[in-house]
């Protein structure tokens, strides 16, 4: 077993546990973390889709963002015992890696990876779309550029500073929703205009609720919950990760859920008429008919902020995670480079530059319908395997049994891997062609190392 470098109580024991040297610095608390989770997620999200999410549903968008919840929470579940389990950075490659199979471990963080490699590119993208728009003379490589750079020299720099980056960016998007929901409140409530008060339309409508409904909302909302994973990645910079990093997932998850059917509701008393909205406009459309020029500007530049700066902060650090968890392990291309951690800032510094010019590249190279293609295939094909991998391992493996364990280890599991693999076996053809030739690049790759998957990494021998 490998020594243990920095000893730091249960940070250390957890590290030397996995026979790892406990490298990064445990600097995060409860607090940190939920912050974290919330901005992965971020807070104002809905804003963006909720023309079309409003169309498909019949203006019942609150009523998706429940279901999303309830749809979500077993798969948050699953993370919150496998991070008390295995509380070490990799995420579900970790999870995967020790509660299953070493090298099926190997093909869940794989597929994380395209989900955390390609989510920076596909917000920063966006982010300069939006910025070319409302100040076309500068070109969005130059908005995509400018948020890569800072961004990476924000994560760079060490875990506390991109901590307290989020609380200031979560204060300004905090900010901003209440400054919605104060104008909408006067609109509805006090102006007596849109819906005129308190309505049921947007959160129950029976002639359109129905098995339908549901499995579309469903397909809707796992999708906007994408995010509340990351936290997990942070697992060895934070402290007592055994009980922290499950109790943040959990309660971002839930607190987000709950943001998103508040705002939602308010902005479907501003506008009954889903019909007639915008798809990519319709939030902002609304902020401009409840508070004006003021309201629908604030509202798109809080957003550029939320998701090229705040989001893809957040995604940039989960995926220097993951890269460095795995190339410990020595299971990556470039191993030796991406696995190196910086001495004064104790980051995980060349993986963090390396997404960063990544990024540059797929943001200008990629579509965005291929990146979202390879980021949700991604997602949700490793969360299929760390719920089945929640089953195995405590259920079978370690025989936790009784009601209890019953439910805990097979009942939530699997139904957590029944609505992710409802969803993803929804997925266009396309999709399914690009997600199945990364994971063969992966098996190929994962085969080689592994010489034709007969060796596991050290840190797994002897456990």
């Amino acid at each position: 077993m490998t020594q243990v470098k920095a000893s730091t109580g249960v940070g250390a024991a957890t590290a030397a546990a996995a026979n790892y040297n406990q490298e990064l610095r445990r600097v995060l608390t409860f607090k940190d973390l939920l912050i974290y989770g919330m901005v992965f997620m971020v807070p104002i999200a809905p804003m963006g889709v909720y023309g079309i999410v409003s169309q498909q549903s019949f203006g019942m968008v609150p009523l998706v963002y429940l279901v999303g919840i309830i749809a979500m929470v077993f798969t948050a579940f699953s993370y919150s015992r496998m991070s008390r389990e295995f509380p070490i950075a990799g995420s579900v490659y970790s999870y995967v890696q020790r509660g299953l199979n070493p090298h099926i471990g190997f093909l869940a963080g794989w597929m994380i990876l395209v989900d955390y490699i390609l989510a920076p590119s596909l917000l920063y993208a966006f982010s300069g779309l939006w910025l070319n728009s409302l100040v076309p003379s500068v070109p969005a490589f130059v908005w995509v550029l400018l948020f890569i750079i800072l961004n990476t020299i924000i994560n760079g720099r060490g875990v506390q500073l991109a901590a307290k980056t989020n609380f200031i960016l979560l204060g300004i998007e905090v900010l901003a929703l209440f400054i919605f929901i104060g104008f909408a409140v006067k609109f509805v409530f006090m102006d007596g205009l849109g819906a005129g008060g308190f309505s049921m339309a947007p959160l129950f409508q029976a002639e359109h609720v129905n098995l339908g409904f549901i499995a579309t909302a469903t397909s809707i909302a796992v999708l906007s919950f994408l995010g509340f994973d990351g936290i997990s990645t942070l697992s060895e910079e934070t402290q007592d990760p055994q009980k922290t990093v499950g109790r943040a997932t959990i309660a971002a998850l839930v607190i987000l859920g709950l943001i998103f059917m508040a705002q939602t509701y308010l902005a479907a008393l501003v506008h009954p008429q889903y019909t007639n909205l915008d798809p990519d406009m319709g939030f902002f459309d609304i902020a401009k008919e409840a508070g004006g020029s003021f309201l629908y500007y604030t509202l798109i530049i809080v957003n550029v902020l939320a998701v090229g700066v705040a989001n893809a902060l957040a995604a940039q650090s989960a995926i220097s995670r993951i890269l460095y968890s795995m190339s410990r392990d020595k299971l990556l291309p470039g191993s030796s480079f991406l696995g190196k951690i910086h001495p004064n800032y104790k980051t995980p510094f060349n993986a963090t530059v390396f997404v960063g010019a990544l990024s540059v590249i797929a943001a200008n190279v990629l579509s965005i319908e291929t990146i979202i293609k390879f980021v949700n295939f991604g997602a949700l094909t490793s969360f299929m395997l760390l719920n089945l991998t929640v089953f195995v391992y405590f259920y079978l493996k370690k025989k936790e049994r009784g009601t209890r364990g019953f439910f805990q280890y097979v009942v939530f599991p699997l139904i957590g891997f029944g609505v992710i693999a409802y969803v993803w076996s929804g997925f266009d053809k396309m999709t399914f062609i690009v997600g199945f030739s990364w994971l063969a690049i992966g098996v190929v790759i994962g085969a080689i190392k592994s010489k034709g998957y007969k060796e596991v990494p050290a840190a797994l021998k002897d456990l």
